[in-house]
């Protein structure tokens, strides 16, 4: 049951206006900034020039009008505006028995039909996830829920950055320094110290720079011991990135590997520079001249033939499209906002028509307290030992509150607490800004984590599990901590949409955090099970 849907329904009837849709009667409709001023609000004098009234008769008008619907308890003037005040035991008698039918499915909408495709993470196998990686897999997971919850299919890719430069250099210091050694610890953190290992020693012998380039070019032309080299550190990279990946729960139905494009870009480039959307600069390199537009010149090929991830940007854009895509979203930090704008400038010069289907989905920086990570002098949040360090201090606060627990549930409780910990609170910041991580803040059981959710959501089954009642509950003479956690429940649906809408996951994560503030007011304030005691 969404409210403001309902009442916007019956405004539409009243108004009978073709300048007043429904959807622009929802988008006027707003929640008071305080609870004496009603559930919702309308702003009358944005109806005048539809109306021809002006906003004090409207809003008399509508007020005689709307309190005979079923919905509204009472309705109040103040100046241009109208207060509505919601009938919460008619919402109740109509909201909790279609939640308790719908379950899981309580607000989602029906399937249109269309599909879009969530690139998310995009490692690199020259180094570990760190906790940018961790933001990034939280907004993509929770983007495709949204869309998926929103009637969309859902394709979640990842493009796995497996040859360059940087990849050439955790190869070259393992050729020069490895001695052929495999990996005592988890791998890809193993073949993470060699890229580490190179940029320490460049910093003494610059020569080492040349050496990667060349070691690229040798891989570019199917060198065999180079390709072996490469397929093995790989291998080894590929492995951990995904025991990381499972862990934390990131999943992929598509996986595109860079190795696999880099020729393929060739072709476009080869297109480009016949429709002369592409040109060469004095030094050889093919680039295209994006000045006019503001967004300067990009090299889309080197001089000596090998690719970048520009060009395999470009490829792999028309290879996705194969999938019939509404939708084409990279989610991407806000460090690439230029280069997505190259991008997506480049594509259109070179006539693809679905350009307008693309968005960069761009977030900020997470940041040390010490200032931006650095994973070439290993100044990084790594996501293994972040994701071990919450679940420690997780199991620390479970044993304080429940000493009987055996180790297998403690350790089982304790990882999807840390786990849980570490995506809402990259996720209950706006994507655009940039966060400075606490761990300590973000394991909290109190304040705006998602312990303090999960702790309560825990209280709500328990509730529901001692409850032998069945059948749907009638509701009259409610409370106010009655009313108020109606309230929040009924805006579930009218949060999704809102958080679809503008693609904006922490709207929902700040709506949980009222929602479960609410139900512990009436919690704490109402009888629920003679017997609970917990």
């Amino acid at each position: 049951m969404n409210s403001k849907k309902i009442l916007s329904n019956e405004l539409t009837k009243i108004i009978n206006s073709p300048e007043i849709t429904l959807k622009k009667l929802q988008e006027l409709i707003e929640i008071p900034p305080a609870k004496e001023l009603g559930d919702y609000s309308l702003p009358c004098f944005k109806l005048t020039k539809a109306l021809k009234k002006n906003p004090q008769e409207i809003a008399l008008f509508l007020k005689e009008k709307l309190i005979k619907i079923p919905l509204i308890d009472s309705i109040e003037t103040k100046g241009p505006y109208l207060n509505f005040f919601l009938n919460h035991s008619f919402i109740a008698n109509k909201l909790i028995p279609e939640i308790l039918k719908k379950k899981d499915l309580f607000g989602k909408q029906k399937n249109l039909n269309k599909k879009v495709m969530i690139e998310y993470s995009s490692p690199n196998t020259n180094k570990p996830l760190h906790i940018g990686h961790l933001r990034n897999d939280s907004i993509g997971m929770s983007l495709n829920n949204l869309f998926e919850f929103n009637g969309f299919k859902c394709i979640k890719s990842i493009l796995i950055n497996d040859r360059g430069v940087h990849i050439s250099k955790s190869m070259l210091a393992y050729q020069k320094f490895g001695k052929g050694k495999k990996p005592q610890k988890k791998s890809d953190h193993f073949v993470g110290d060699y890229y580490v290992l190179f940029n320490q020693k460049a910093k003494d012998n610059p020569e080492l720079e040349k050496q990667a380039l060349e070691l690229l070019a040798k891989w570019e032309k199917k060198d065999k011991d180079t390709l072996s080299l490469w397929k093995k550190m790989n291998d080894w990279s590929i492995k951990g990135l995904f025991q990381t990946y499972k862990k934390f729960g990131s999943e992929f139905n598509v996986i595109y590997k860079e190795s696999d494009y880099f020729n393929k870009g060739k072709k476009i480039i080869e297109s480009g520079l016949q429709k002369k959307v592409f040109e060469k600069d004095k030094e050889q390199n093919i680039i295209v001249d994006l000045e006019k537009f503001n967004l300067g010149k990009k090299v889309v090929l080197r001089a000596d033939g090998t690719s970048i991830y520009f060009t395999n940007d470009l490829i792999l854009s028309v290879e996705k499209f194969k999938h019939k895509l509404e939708k084409n979203l990279w989610v991407v930090g806000s460090e690439r906002n230029f280069y997505f704008k190259q991008l997506f400038k480049t594509l259109e010069l070179l006539g693809f028509e679905w350009i307008n289907k693309c968005k960069h989905y761009s977030y900020g920086m997470v940041y040390l307290p010490e200032g931006k990570m650095k994973s070439r002098e290993g100044k990084v949040v790594d996501a293994d030992n972040l994701i071990e360090e919450l679940t420690e201090m997780a199991k620390k606060e479970l044993k304080k509150r429940n000493s009987s627990l055996s180790e297998k549930e403690l350790n089982k409780r304790a990882e999807v607490i840390g786990i849980g910990a570490i995506k809402f609170f990259l996720l209950k910041v706006d994507a655009v800004k940039d966060i400075h991580f606490n761990p300590e803040e973000s394991i909290s059981f109190e304040g705006e984590t998602s312990a303090f959710i999960q702790y309560s959501y825990a209280r709500c089954k328990s509730i529901l599990k001692k409850s032998k009642k069945s059948g749907n509950p009638v509701f009259s003479n409610l409370t106010e901590e009655e009313k108020n956690l109606i309230s929040k429940l009924s805006l579930f649906e009218e949060k999704v949409i809102l958080a679809f809408n503008l693609l904006s996951p922490h709207i929902l994560c700040h709506y949980l955090l009222d929602l479960t503030s609410s139900f512990n007011s009436f919690y704490q304030n109402c009888k629920v099970l003679n017997e609970e005691k917990n």
